[in-house]
């Protein structure tokens, strides 16, 4: 069966190269890899002899750029995949989109320009003779970088879940440009959803903050349920962080006064497996949220200590004992350099 459409699109987006200076793409050996990830997770080896057995892990520790299986033809295995498991390409979309993001964060890394004390300078009047003059300008320049790289963080996986539980859920997010969801005191717009799927609208959240909340969005955040049901879908809240805040109690309340429901904490995850099917509830545990477990299990309860040394071809991060090296390059980016992260998610992950 020759590949749709939707699933060579699918295919393009992953080779595509990305918008502004830090964009990543994927060659055929790194998407005859996921691929062969893809295979494993499925328990589907023995249909595809040509792979190898051993492979990188996908969250292991070896650099990005090895996660790739050469002399393979990717396009045949892929087309010879999709004809024997429903979802595989939505699967193998996702898997791409997060390794793509991966790889984007590890460039970051590499290039995010150490500040200048022309850039960090006047925020020294602030400390000025509390701390010693030797050691307050490289403290401003550490304290900025660290802000730097965590800023893009943040930008990156806030772009990172929604495509994703589209997907898993079988929808597509709208913009506000392409949105069926129009706003009640202003019909000629429309509102952004994360998600649409028939006649639901989803809004997705990590979590919802008191301080975040009171930044003159709030009304917004309420009018949304209220906007979509006018419109004539069933709005749906669906929060990962479960700690309770009163914010968060107004906003459900919110959703199911407008005829919509509300998933917090582990009945958000439950409902985005159950909706999202044994493949794509498989993908969502495996590489969502059991990594995030993972990772708020392993938490200490108190910061153990940490040096950092920048080393020009690197920096040293050592945590607790534990070395941390980040390659560097010679060709950084400033802050004010940064790519835009583009507001159109919904033409992200094609074919969903």
């Amino acid at each position: 069966m020759a590949l749709s459409r939707a699933q060579m699109a699918i295919v393009q987006k992953a080779r595509a190269l990305g918008a502004g200076k830090q964009g990543v793409a994927l060659t055929e050996a790194a998407c005859c890899y996921l691929l062969a990830i893809e295979v494993q997770d499925l328990n589907l080896a023995t249909q595809f002899p040509e792979l190898p057995r051993s492979l990188i892990p996908f969250f292991g520790q070896e650099p990005l750029a090895d996660r790739e299986i050469a002399g393979l033809p990717f396009l045949p295995l892929f087309e010879r995949l999709t004809g024997l498991v429903m979802d595989a390409d939505t699967y193998f979309s996702c898997l791409a989109w997060v390794h793509k993001l991966r790889l984007k964060y590890e460039l970051v890394l590499k290039t995010q320009a150490i500040p200048t004390m022309d850039q960090v300078g006047p925020r020294g009047l602030l400390q000025y003779g509390t701390v010693p003059d030797a050691a307050l300008p490289p403290l401003m320049q550490w304290r900025k970088w660290f802000f730097d790289i965590d800023n893009r963080a943040a930008q990156l996986t806030g772009y990172l879940f929604e495509p994703i539980f589209a997907a898993a859920l079988g929808g597509t997010p709208a913009s506000a440009k392409k949105s069926p969801v129009r706003r009640r005191d202003n019909p000629s717009k429309g509102r952004q959803v994360d998600c649409v799927r028939e006649q639901d609208a989803y809004e997705f959240k990590i979590r919802l903050t008191i301080a975040a909340s009171g930044q003159g969005r709030w009304s917004e955040e309420l009018g949304f349920p209220s906007d979509c049901q006018a419109s004539g879908f069933r709005p749906i809240l669906v929060v990962l962080d479960p700690t309770p805040n009163p914010r968060l109690t107004e906003l459900q309340e919110a959703f199911r006064a407008n005829g919509g429901e509300a998933y917090i904490g582990d009945a958000a995850w439950k409902h985005l497996e159950a909706e999202a099917g044994e493949v794509m509830g498989r993908f969502l545990e495996q590489y969502v949220r059991q990594p995030i477990q993972s990772l708020l299990a392993a938490a200490p309860a108190a910061l153990p200590p940490l040096t950092a040394v920048d080393r020009g071809d690197s920096i040293e991060l050592t945590i607790g004992g534990v070395l941390v090296r980040i390659a560097r390059s010679d060709d950084t980016v400033a802050a004010d350099e940064e790519d835009e992260i583009p507001d159109d998610i919904d033409d992200q992950v094609p074919g969903l």
